[in-house]
């Protein structure tokens, strides 16, 4: 049993959730009852060896659960299922450990100690009046990365918020005055297609390519306002190709899906930078679309650039996927569709079945990799 001070009744609400929609969360997925006594909350296991968790009792790690997000709320933040997702995620991967072992600062502590902070963390990269938060550990070094560093790249799967936090700051950073321009821009790489072969002229051709920063930018920007920037060429958005010969002064850069740039197209974007700029790199290099034997200039720049002072290197994990609830009881049923194909395929068989069954794993495990990014 674990029992948890309150200081307010509204303190359980925010804690449990409107309608106790994070209180069911919990006890729906880890075996442990959640009492509501109005001054305290009380956290009970169930006595079946299931209730566990990390191989430690689960009402232990539940407890420290929500201690941490009382963290959160006592700082002003109200949890959401995201935040219990990801809290629920780190508690399965890391255990749990006593709110009172909080880091202070540097890497973050094993567990879940200190992520109550993150989720109340106001960065301050970002404008406040954008609303937008850390959600996840690696985002919150992401942040932190863009504001100590003048060149910072990101390298992670889809749903991470490589791009997303990159053009918050960046937006932050030109509405506060910090950087005259804004510029973002992409290799027009994807799985194998030319630009000539696409129909009408320059602008048509490269729009869809550049569509996903405008969206990221209009979610930012109210419409009328973000046009006046970009008629005003405070914001340019131009494929990489664009980038040649010029030297970007005073400006915060965004070189997005950078897994799709050769060596010497990265090499060319990188050495534009100039007095005043800040530049953030982000890529995917599990979803390489270059044609065969090319070499990913985001991976040689990781390899290259890693021990120079002043350029971090930020690696953004599944666990950093930030998803809809829905979402993720998709992908779960999926990979355990996944593992019970695979299981089935490694039983004994005649006839050359179990090569042809591996086969047949590796070939769905890639599907939902895929998927999953």
């Amino acid at each position: 049993m674990h029992v948890i001070q309150l200081d307010s009744q509204e303190e359980a609400v925010k804690l449990l959730g409107r309608n106790g929609e994070l209180r069911k969360r919990i006890q729906a997925e880890t075996q442990v009852r959640i009492v509501d006594r109005g001054a305290e909350i009380v956290v009970i296991g169930e006595q079946v060896p299931a209730a566990m968790i990390g191989g430690r009792p689960a009402a232990e790690i539940v407890g420290g659960l929500l201690e941490e997000m009382l963290v959160a709320v006592r700082r002003g933040h109200t949890p959401t299922m995201a935040d219990l997702t990801y809290a629920l995620g780190e508690a399965r991967n890391h255990g749990a450990a006593p709110a009172q072992t909080q880091a202070s600062g540097g890497e973050a502590a094993e567990g879940l100690a200190g992520l109550g902070a993150v989720f109340a963390e106001e960065s301050p990269v970002l404008r406040r009046d954008m609303h937008i938060k850390p959600r996840t550990r690696g985002q919150k070094r992401y942040l932190d990365a863009m504001k100590s560093s003048e060149l910072t790249l990101v390298i992670g799967p889809a749903g991470t918020g490589k791009t997303y936090l990159a053009m918050a700051a960046a937006v932050s950073g030109l509405l506060n005055k910090e950087v005259a321009r804004l510029i973002l821009t992409r290799p027009a790489v994807e799985a194998g297609e030319s630009l000539g072969f696409l129909p009408g002229d320059l602008e048509q051709k490269v729009k869809p390519y550049l569509r996903p920063l405008h969206d990221a930018l209009y979610s930012m920007v109210d419409l009328d306002r973000a046009r006046r920037l970009i008629e005003r060429e405070k914001i340019e958005v131009a494929p990489l190709a664009f980038m040649r010969g010029r030297t970007l002064a005073h400006a915060f850069v965004i070189l997005d899906e950078a897994q799709n740039t050769t060596t010497e197209q990265m090499m060319m974007f990188l050495t534009r930078l100039g007095e005043g700029s800040r530049a953030v790199v982000t890529g995917d290099i599990t979803q390489i679309d270059l044609p065969r034997g090319a070499r990913s200039g985001l991976v040689e720049a990781q390899r290259v650039l890693r021990n120079i002072k002043g350029i971090a290197i930020i690696n953004l994990t599944k666990q950093d996927v930030v998803r809809h609830p829905l979402v993720q009881s998709i992908v779960d049923a999926y990979e355990e569709d996944v593992r019970s194909q695979g299981a089935r395929n490694a039983a004994p068989a005649t006839g050359g079945g179990s090569a042809a069954g591996g086969e047949s794993e590796h070939g769905a495990a890639d599907g939902l990799g895929s998927m999953q990014t």
